[in-house]
């Protein structure tokens, strides 16, 4: 028995921490994240802002975004924060998105921007091609885990 207890407890011991594992790499190989400085100058040139908000229907204590979003035609900054995670994708969406059925309904409809590497402040390039004025929201979506983070309408 006490073998058995001993075998049990290593193991969830190893399964803690990787799961611990990968929640906190993505913030420990994190690279610096865009100045308050860098991000005025872009939000100064603007021409759509948004609200992230940690009250959306599918965001929780560990899915979540809060701070001030600027879209121009070539970039998309966040002031503000993001809950860690790893593999964030940034998506135009052309409808309002706040749980994971909304995203996967409009998936195919959205475009996908680029990846968000940082968690306090981004600043996403937008590519060319990519016209944010032919979608009204931002979405930040975890790849890995299928997971609804965030959103902001923007217009």
């Amino acid at each position: 028995m006490r073998k058995l207890l001993l075998l049990f407890s290593h193991i969830l011991a190893l399964a803690v921490g990787f799961a611990l594992g990968i929640y906190f790499l993505p913030v420990l190989t994190a690279p610096a994240a865009p100045s308050r400085a860098e991000l005025a100058a872009q939000s100064s040139q603007a021409t759509y802002k948004g609200q992230f908000r940690r009250t959306l229907k599918d965001s929780d204590a560990l899915h979540w975004g809060e701070g001030a979003v600027s879209v121009t035609r070539t970039s998309v900054g966040l002031l503000g924060e993001l809950a860690p995670g790893p593999d964030y994708k940034l998506y135009l969406s052309p409808e309002f998105v706040e749980t994971e059925a909304d995203f996967n309904r409009l998936k195919s409809l959205m475009v996908r921007v680029g990846d968000v590497k940082t968690f306090k402040n981004f600043l996403v390039p937008v590519p060319e091609g990519i016209d944010p004025a032919r979608y009204t929201t931002v979405v930040v979506w975890c790849e890995t885990f299928s997971q609804f983070i965030t959103a902001a309408q923007y217009r």
